[in-house]
């Protein structure tokens, strides 16, 4: 490696260490803040800052070095006794900080950040400058996010026992185990197929199922990292708008060491900073207001994480004035949002919607009605819950639950209109026995769970794929609302390892993933929020409820075609076929244009539909050579693919394909539209191709 190469090495190395010290620094600055400066706080203190001014000099960030020794000076001065640990002198220590995380990766892309250097080192020099307290930080401003590496301990690796990855390698690594469970179930699945063996009753595959297992349960264990990533900006969020809004709050942290996937604590780390503001700013009383109505001047803010079965619950409560349900009540109906015949603990739920504040005036903090929207936003992302609860005068409890991972969920099978499907557990209230459809409300049925009368719909009318049937309900909850849905069957319950369908169904709100099922068949776990919002948009027509806006069924596909998928993702693989098949067509599979070729010189079949990006020979090379084929070639080829720039597309085009659909504008029906007007003879080979939608190209 070259000089310049290792230079570059270092300045990467120091920078991951530095995102872990100045963490350390902050955390430790406010403990030195609320300890009145603790002589051994502050060593550690001094510590930290000192190792990060010689660590900067070796790698030559002159700037960040030279903020890291004015903070060591007043440090220094404050281990002497010539100074006291004032919230004003924390507060310039904090900004120093703050002013390090933007210096270390302005300066490692080569900008010439002096002029900022000497601004933190001004101010740490004269932190009451003229007499005046420096302004806090904005409220609103984020004091972090997790680290976007696995991060050691502060103070560097140490011991061999700890090394730092880049997340990318996790997920890769993560992907590749899922590749590999998949390709496991498709050679037991050919086993029984071709040689009539049972993959269970093979010693080897049993073992090889086993270790796979263990694998994946290992790299999804990497990607865990604990709630404490999180904590300093908690406690930084509460120190700084405390300070801004003249209110005494204590900070009671407990479960740190509780472990959640880093893509889910990524997602929820914005919901708790929303709820710990809301909490100090809407919550807690002043001061003098508190000793009033008999309560310490310092308010308590509580966030308690803790891991319960799958999922893990952070409580954020305060003990404030608690939630004015009547003021809710008022803002929603000025909302347009009438509450009329809502009980109050459902009515408080109002507060998660877009626009409605109880604030009395705007502010920095509050009063557009924006920050618990972004709470609910947030956690249906990550398909979680939240629950409200509050007494006035005596504080109230926001209860937040999300699952451990994204990546395995425990799911509840059900059956509806012969398709099963997976409803995460963490969204399922209860389930109720058939015979409960007599209640109705104005001509919907309904039925009654704990006292609360929830509508119910059939699950097969909400997904639009057939009619109701008699059968149990499952009673659903979403962030906000609770709905009852009419399956078929109930099928158990366990672990589905969740595929995201992300890129491939941008628009289909009501699904959460998919899962490769042990016999290849394809497993749509549904998400609770999607599921709930498309139930209440639906209409009861002769007593069963029908979505509004379903299309019209289409017309009986081709008696008998047979469809071959290509495509290298088993995911994507199996959506395909179990669209096809449902709507009454014989379907294949190849997981490559080789293989694919292999089963049309077997059996030609009526049309393929391949992906562009497989190894060995991808989708462009597929379709030329179906096309150079005297007996393919007027075989149809529609191109399903990722790919959706013009040049792209044309090369499809010019391969010879007579469709081109791009997955981000993919849904069912328009794949159905595509190949039933293939099939039916009208786009003959060389005439003009065409798009989903179904125009020219």
């Amino acid at each position: 490696m070259d000089v310049t190469g290792q230079e570059e090495r270092f300045r990467q190395l120091f920078a991951e260490e530095a995102e872990g010290r100045l963490a350390t620094l902050s955390e430790l600055l406010l403990e030195l803040e609320a300890a009145s400066g603790d002589a051994e706080v502050l060593a550690s203190v001094f510590r930290e800052a000192h190792t990060l001014k010689g660590s900067a000099a070796v790698v030559g960030l002159g700037e960040v070095g030279r903020v890291a020794h004015a903070m060591e000076e007043i440090l220094d001065g404050l281990r002497r006794g010539e100074r006291a640990a004032t919230p004003t002198l924390v507060d310039a220590l904090l900004r120093a900080v703050d002013g390090m995380r933007e210096l270390i990766p302005a300066a490692l892309g080569g900008d010439d950040r002096a002029a900022e250097a000497d601004r933190l080192v001004a101010a740490l020099q004269e932190p009451s400058a003229a007499g005046t307290t420096p302004e806090p930080p904005e409220p609103a401003s984020e004091a972090g996010r997790p680290a976007e590496t696995i991060a050691a301990p502060a103070g560097g690796i140490r011991g061999g026992e700890t090394i730092r990855v880049p997340v990318e390698r996790l997920d890769e690594l993560v992907r590749l185990v899922g590749e590999a469970a998949a390709a496991y179930l498709r050679v037991g699945r050919l086993m029984a197929e071709r040689l009539g063996l049972d993959p269970a009753g093979v010693p080897e595959l049993r073992e090889l199922s086993r270790v796979l297992g263990d694998l994946q349960q290992r790299t999804l264990r990497a990607r865990m990292v604990p709630f404490a990533t999180i904590v300093e900006p908690l406690r930084r969020a509460t120190r700084d708008l405390a300070r801004s809004l003249g209110k005494a709050v204590e900070l009671d942290l407990r479960g740190q060491e509780t472990e959640l996937d880093r893509g889910v604590l990524e997602q929820v780390t914005d919901p708790l900073l929303h709820l710990v503001r809301n909490a100090v700013d809407h919550g807690l009383e002043a001061p003098a207001e508190r000793e009033a109505a008999g309560k310490p001047p310092t308010g308590t803010v509580r966030v308690h994480a803790m891991q319960l079965g799958s999922e893990v619950v952070v409580t954020v409560a305060d003990d404030g004035r608690g939630i004015d349900v009547g003021r809710v009540r008022e803002q929603a109906r000025k909302a347009g949002d009438d509450l009329e015949g809502v009980d109050d603990d459902e009515a408080l739920y109002a507060i998660f919607r877009s626009g409605l504040s109880t604030a009395s005036s705007v502010s920095q903090v509050s009063g557009r009605g924006v920050g618990l929207d972004v709470v609910r936003a947030s956690l249906e992302a990550v398909r979680g819950q939240v629950e409200v609860r509050t007494e006035p005068g005596g504080g109230s409890e926001f209860r937040v639950s999300v699952p451990i991972s994204m990546a395995v969920l425990p799911c509840l099978l059900v059956e509806a209109a012969g398709q099963r499907y997976g409803i995460p557990m963490h969204s399922v209230l209860t389930t109720e026995a058939a015979g409960w459809t007599e209640a109705s409300v104005e001509g919907r049925p309904v039925i009654r769970v704990r006292d609360q009368v929830l509508p119910v719909s059939s699950l097969a009318a909400t997904l639009g794929t057939g009619e109701a049937a008699a059968g149990p309900a499952v009673v659903v909850a979403s962030l906000t609302r609770r709905h009852a849905f009419q399956v078929d069957a109930l099928l158990g319950q366990r672990e589905v390892v969740l595929k995201d369908l992300g890129r491939l169904l941008p628009r289909v709100d009501l699904l959460g993933g998919a899962s490769v099922e042990p016999d290849g068949a394809i497993l749509l776990v549904l998400d609770a929020s999607g599921l709930v919002e498309r139930a209440r948009r639906t209409v009861p027509v002769a007593g069963v409820p029908v979505p509004s806006g379903t299309p019209a069924r289409q017309a009986p596909p081709v008696a008998h075609a047979s469809i071959l998928v290509v495509d290298d993702a088993p995911v994507v693989r199996e959506l395909e076929r179990s669209i096809l098949e449902r709507a009454g067509y014989q379907v294949r599979t190849a997981a490559d244009g080789q293989e694919a070729l292999a089963m049309l010189a077997a059996a030609p079949g009526d049309l393929v539909i391949t992906d562009v990006d497989m190894p060995r020979c991808n989708g462009f090379e597929l379709t030329s050579a179906i096309r150079a084929e005297p007996e393919l070639a007027g075989l149809p080829v529609v191109i399903l693919t990722s790919k959706a720039d013009d040049a792209d597309h044309r090369r499809g085009l010019d391969a010879g394909a007579d469709a081109y659909v791009v997955k981000s504008a993919f849904d069912e029906q328009a794949l159905l539209d595509v190949v039933a007007r293939l099939l039916g003879g009208a786009a003959a080979v060389g005439a003009p191709s065409t798009s989903a939608d179904g125009g020219p190209r």
